[in-house]
């Protein structure tokens, strides 16, 4: 059972729980962090009808099709400065969970995306509220090319793991997300290099070595070579002048 493996004395997910539908776990756990709730919160929905993405896109979920669910956290000893790390570092939980379930070849594209090939299998999206950080996942279990939302998405069916446990997949990212937190929290805290999350990031990260086409806020762009992660999280791209730090952007894998 899901609760037997992941709900553990002294460990940190404390409350699972699973619900047919809701709009956005993510805005469900942030109304609970808001009231107080203490970390390791899990909400699991089977179908949801109003999550979100990054940069404000919508996102949703048929029932049974996709692993659609948020974890609270506080991780109070790391200074706000190290807090980007987060979803990278549930990126990593998850690629690696993949990985080890279905024997899938994930990798991730900067800064959280999880791909296979170059098919988006799940995205990732960190929210901060009272104290919290509010971490969401949706990952494409089942759906055919003509089913998913957008033509760069993928799916474990379409990579013949369709019948993947969806309950055995959720328990190896909790897992492997508590295995790196606790890491993160308690070294440095928050040093992604004394606790060896940069150097796990940078070994699945499809993006580094690659040239890229970067959508900046504010309408600008930048096109290089990515050639690193540092130690805030930041994508370094080589643009043929200049090594520059990009905390923020769309990025597309150019062939």
């Amino acid at each position: 059972m899901l609760l037997d493996r992941v709900v553990v004395t002294g460990g940190l997910w404390t409350d699972v729980r699973v619900v047919a539908e809701t709009g956005s776990t993510n805005e469900d756990l942030l109304r609970r962090a808001r009231d107080g709730a203490p970390e390791g919160a899990v909400l699991v929905a089977e179908a949801q009808t109003s999550g979100r993405g990054r940069q404000g896109r919508s996102w949703q979920s048929q029932p049974g099709a996709a692993l659609t669910f948020s974890l609270l956290v506080r991780p109070v000893t790391v200074p706000q400065s190290a807090m980007g790390w987060l979803p990278l570092l549930t990126g990593v939980a998850t690629a690696t969970a993949v990985r080890r379930v279905t024997g899938l070849q994930a990798g991730l594209k900067w800064p959280n995306d999880v791909l296979i090939g170059d098919g988006k299998l799940a995205g990732i999206l960190a929210e901060q509220s009272a104290g919290a950080v509010i971490v969401g996942t949706g990952l494409n279990v089942l759906g055919r090319l003509d089913a998913l939302p957008v033509p760069t998405a993928t799916s474990l069916e379409l990579h013949g793991a369709g019948g993947t446990d969806r309950e055995e997949l959720l328990a190896e990212i909790l897992l492997e997300f508590e295995r790196w937190y606790r890491r993160w929290t308690q070294a440095g805290p928050g040093d992604a290099d004394a606790c060896g999350l940069r150097a796990e990031y940078v070994r699945l990260c499809t993006t580094i070595g690659r040239p890229v086409n970067v959508a900046l806020p504010g309408g600008r762009s930048l096109t290089g070579t990515a050639v690193d992660v540092d130690v805030a999280g930041q994508l370094l791209v080589d643009d043929g002048n200049a090594i520059i730090p990009v905390n923020a952007g769309d990025v597309i894998h150019v062939r």
